[in-house]
């Protein structure tokens, strides 16, 4: 498809300024006009590529977010995963992650990197609640600290009065980045993004939240000036991979309110492996009949107390496991495999007992950053990130079959366990442009 269309990087001096909720709204103001709008997430994220798929989709049409990782992925991965998600567009939105220029080393795997890779401009997002005219030496830095860098406009969060925003515009005028208009502070704007995320009841209403907040930026953001300065060279659909030879497994995916963070390719790529039928731990009395079993992370501490009553599951997914099924579990589904989750309350919930390990919301802090993970016996690198608060309270005799890096190649003590054939880590793996990534981690190698 020829021509040209939208495209540009939603991007903020730091985290905290407004990216995610103002992205949030304005995929749900395209998808409203009728336009064909692909959302796409900077880093690892993977609540924010939820909220953008429930905001992308609008009467009857779905487009999913797409993460674009440059340490997670090769340069030439993340361009060929724009170019064939957004090649349909009418607009193609990707939100940035942190603050510009802040990668895993340096600016390496920043929002800056990737809007430079693809070719598409920058509109910077900055919270003006207590400032005026220094917004313009911010601008004019952010402009021009790598002449490679397209930073085509401004908008302003958290902004009360037209007034206050005479002197905004006129400090991006004069650092040469054109002002879109602004956002006013409301309870629209002002819940918390990541209850958005986290809040994931049925009862929670996040189709009205995401609306409030695409009527509020309408008053007062030039949206269609937007569209105009972001116009730029539609990007031909690139070729996936050919299948695998002999993908005619059985895999049976947790997909549930409490196991749902897991990246599209890895799912695009399994299917390569064969046919996939999708069950609730949560929900479902019985486990599907599978050869390969994938329970991805999640938030199985929100539901602890429903997997532990559904004993009939678990008991199921032990059985599974302790007769050699082959079986991958990350993070929230280690969790699950293991014998009990305590809360923060101090209750303590039983689990599939599968694994020889006790997990604890307890005297808990937060572990994050980029991974890379070589298995024993393997020269593949798999890379990932690990983000959680749970900590592992009991693990008995469990075999360690990985090294694991993190981003500036230091040792980290994060295991990769695996018993029989069942292998379980804290890491999120990503596999989308590694075939051989579900045969290692599922132990097919030893078929």
């Amino acid at each position: 498809m020829a021509g040209k269309h939208s495209a540009f990087l939603l991007a903020a001096p730091s985290s905290g300024s407004g990216k995610t909720t103002i992205t949030l709204a304005l995929l749900r103001t395209f998808a409203r006009r009728g336009l064909a709008v692909q959302p796409f997430k900077c880093g690892p994220d993977y609540l924010d590529t939820r909220l953008h798929t429930m905001a992308a989709s609008f009467g009857g049409r779905e487009r999913a977010g797409i993460n674009l990782d440059t340490f997670m992925a090769s340069k030439e991965h993340v361009q060929g995963l724009f170019s064939r998600y957004a090649s349909d567009a009418d607009v193609a939105v990707v939100e940035g992650v942190m603050g510009l220029f802040d990668g895993a080393e340096k600016s390496e795997g920043s929002s800056a990197e990737i809007a430079m890779l693809l070719g598409i401009p920058v509109i910077m997002v900055i919270n003006a609640h207590s400032m005026a005219y220094s917004a313009a030496p911010m601008l004019y830095g952010f402009r021009t600290f790598d002449s490679a860098l397209n930073l085509a406009g401004v908008i302003f969060n958290q902004v009360n009065t037209a007034s206050h925003y005479s002197y905004l515009e006129a400090a991006a005028r004069d650092a040469g980045v054109e002002p879109l208009g602004y956002v006013p502070r409301s309870e629209a704007m002002a819940i918390s993004e990541r209850h958005l995320g986290l809040d994931t009841s049925a009862g929670y209403d996040r189709e009205s939240v995401i609306k409030a907040m695409a009527e509020h930026i309408g008053k007062t953001v030039n949206v269609d000036r937007l569209l105009e300065i972001a116009q730029v060279e539609r990007p031909s659909a690139s070729v996936r991979s050919p299948s695998i030879a002999g993908g005619n497994k059985l895999i049976a995916v947790a997909r549930d309110e409490a196991f749902n963070f897991v990246y599209r390719e890895n799912i695009a790529l399994l299917r390569q492996y064969g046919r996939l039928v999708f069950f609730s731990p949560l929900h479902d009395e019985r486990l599907p009949e599978a050869e390969m079993v994938y329970l991805a992370g999640g938030y199985p501490e929100l539901y602890a107390e429903q997997l532990s009553a559904n004993s009939a599951m678990r008991e199921q997914i032990a059985a599974f496991s302790r007769s050699g099924g082959r079986l991958y579990a990350e993070c929230g589904g280690m969790m699950y495999l293991g014998k009990t989750i305590t809360l923060k309350d101090g209750s303590v919930y039983p689990m599939c007992g599968a694994l020889d390990l006790e997990t604890t919301m307890q005297e808990s802090r937060l572990t994050l950053g980029y991974r890379s993970v070589v298995l024993d016996g393997s020269t593949a690198e798999l890379r990932g990130h690990e983000f959680h608060y749970s900590r592992i309270s009991h693990q008995g005799a469990l075999q360690n079959i990985a090294t694991v890096n993190n981003a500036r190649g230091e040792h980290v003590a994060t295991p990769l366990f695996r018993k029989e054939n069942t292998t379980a880590s804290y890491i999120h793996l990503y596999w989308g442009e590694m075939p051989q990534a579900p045969a290692l981690l599922f132990s097919l190698e030893s078929e």
